[in-house]
């Protein structure tokens, strides 16, 4: 007996703009990115959530906002 579980998450770009602020490494411009995570288990959908990222649009570097 084989037991298998397929687990999968997807995430998709919704919008980009621009944050305010600089980036503290480099002092570029930092861009807000929206991103749609999707969960599945078994091919079924089972979470959806969006989160907002932020990096910076010269040295590419995820910035945490506090």
């Amino acid at each position: 007996m084989c037991l298998v579980f397929v687990c999968d998450e997807d995430e998709m770009v919704i919008g980009r703009h621009p944050a305010p602020g600089a980036c503290p490494y480099c002092g570029g411009m930092v861009q807000a990115m929206d991103v749609e995570s999707k969960w599945r288990f078994c091919f079924l959908p089972v979470c959806f959530k969006t989160k907002r990222k932020y990096y910076c649009s010269v040295c590419a570097r995820h910035l945490v906002s506090m």
